[in-house]
């Protein structure tokens, strides 16, 4: 099954996959409610999922899914670079962790890893996380919001994204006193003593990063 927002994305994936015989697509979803329906209906072997969904982030749709599929493999789609999500997903229970930009190059390749038992990260990435197991859990992988949990940055990013305490209450389903707690948190972490330098932070982060 292929989760995505982004019909043309997810389509193309689709049709690219229709061609090897070793895999067959047996369904869609436009974000996490309906990928959850999806499963229950469809029951997957394997779900090739965008991180970043409407509603609900790839990181905590892959604690759901897991939750009521354990044995479903997942392999995550990112814009992200993999140094600020990839790991979060392997924590999370992803298989694998591909870039948008290389997906079309790599998704085969990655499907046959993760099928075969194996985790696929990038070459690049498997030398950081290499070096992160050798310099210890202290050393980050070199960027500021590695401090921060998932649902922390999941916060950071909403408020990048110039959503307010309230809407930002509103898409995660959480009381506004959740989030005002979650942003002192990160106000903590990355050092700010506003919440103007936070917002400011997060929206050259979103603009960055990608949304």
């Amino acid at each position: 099954m292929v989760v995505d927002d982004h019909p043309i994305f997810r389509h193309g994936i689709c049709q690219f996959l229709g061609q090897f015989s070793e895999v067959s697509v047996c369904g869609e979803a436009a974000n996490a409610q309906l990928a959850l329906e999806n499963m229950r209906r469809l029951n997957p072997e394997i779900v090739v999922l965008d991180i970043s969904m409407p509603g609900m982030n790839g990181i905590e749709l892959i604690k759901h899914m897991l939750a009521e599929h354990p044995k479903v493999l997942i392999l995550m789609l990112s814009s992200h670079e993999e140094s600020l999500y990839a790991l979060r997903a392997l924590r999370a229970g992803a298989k694998g962790y591909v870039m948008k930009q290389q997906a079309m190059e790599h998704i085969l390749e990655a499907l046959r890893k993760i099928i075969s038992g194996g985790i696929y990260v990038s070459p690049e990435f498997s030398e950081k996380l290499v070096f992160k197991a050798i310099v210890g859990s202290t050393g980050d992988l070199g960027s500021p919001v590695e401090k921060l949990s998932d649902r922390e940055l999941e916060v950071l990013q909403l408020f990048g994204q110039g959503k307010s305490t309230r809407e930002i209450g509103e898409t995660l389903r959480l009381s506004m006193k959740t989030i005002e707690t979650h942003r002192s948190h990160i106000k903590e972490k990355l050092g700010f003593s506003s919440a103007e330098e936070l917002v400011k932070f997060a929206t050259e982060w979103v603009t960055a990063n990608g949304p």
